[in-house]
């Protein structure tokens, strides 16, 4: 896979996880589905049938060796790089932040800020506070509950990646109130926070109140994760 770089250490982190996990399958599977590659492609890939990916996924088959897994993981690389890369620049970015990409599912800046009102259209996002500035230059998608439990104080300022003039994207949400707490502790603010995953009347009632005071702008959005990832690529 030759040289250093986002590639090579994406595949690295992918084949150390699946090598060292205790369930080698689910971790490939997790892997194989976060890319959006079915089984039958990546057999084509590999020139295999689609029954030996299942076999390994499912555990049927004696778990991987190295060979075997380096395989697996330049199958998914190469598939991604002919679609456009998407996926290797994302966990790319997430990676050379520092961060675990279950932890934050991606980071980026745009070339250009844009109106935060049509980042709201294309996340079928339902404004509850508007905020007191109407652009954003960058977003960042994080999972609340494994930032709030395992990212320190500094790490979690890092969410803000270049610049505060983002969204951030909040998923695993509830009610948005340990996402609400931990931006009143954690200073600057973003320009907008989107809770995904409630409706407006699920919300925890001092959201508002919060996001007035520090003067974000919070919406709340339940369109599936993998369309909402797929079209923030958009505005890259």
């Amino acid at each position: 896979m030759g040289g250093r770089g986002p590639k090579r250490e994406l595949a690295e982190k992918i084949a150390g996880e699946i090598t060292l996990s205790d369930d080698p399958g689910a971790t490939l599977r997790k892997w194989r589905t976060d890319f959006d590659v079915s089984q039958t492609d990546l057999a084509e890939e590999l020139g295999v049938s689609s029954s030996v990916i299942s076999d390994y996924e499912s555990g049927r088959r004696e778990s991987p060796g190295i060979g075997v897994v380096g395989r697996l993981v330049e199958g998914l690389l190469a598939i991604d790089e002919r679609r456009g890369g998407d996926r290797i620049r994302q966990y790319g970015r997430v990676l050379s932040a520092g961060f675990d990409s279950d932890v934050v599912l991606d980071l980026r800046e745009y070339a250009t800020s844009i109106p935060l009102s049509t980042v709201y259209d294309e996340l079928e996002a339902t404004e509850i506070i508007p905020g007191e500035t109407d652009r954003i230059s960058g977003h960042t998608v994080v999972d609340s509950v494994k930032a709030i439990t395992r990212l320190s104080s500094e790490e979690f300022f890092r969410l803000y990646g270049q610049s505060t003039n983002r969204v951030l994207v909040f998923t695993n949400v509830t009610q948005g109130e340990g996402v609400g707490i931990a931006l009143r502790v954690i200073n600057p603010t973003p320009n907008a926070v989107i809770l995904h995953g409630i409706e407006e009347d699920e919300l925890w009632d001092h959201a508002r109140d919060l996001a007035r005071v520090d003067g974000y702008a919070l919406a709340t959005t339940t369109a599936p994760i993998d369309d909402v990832l797929d079209r923030l690529i958009s505005f890259e």
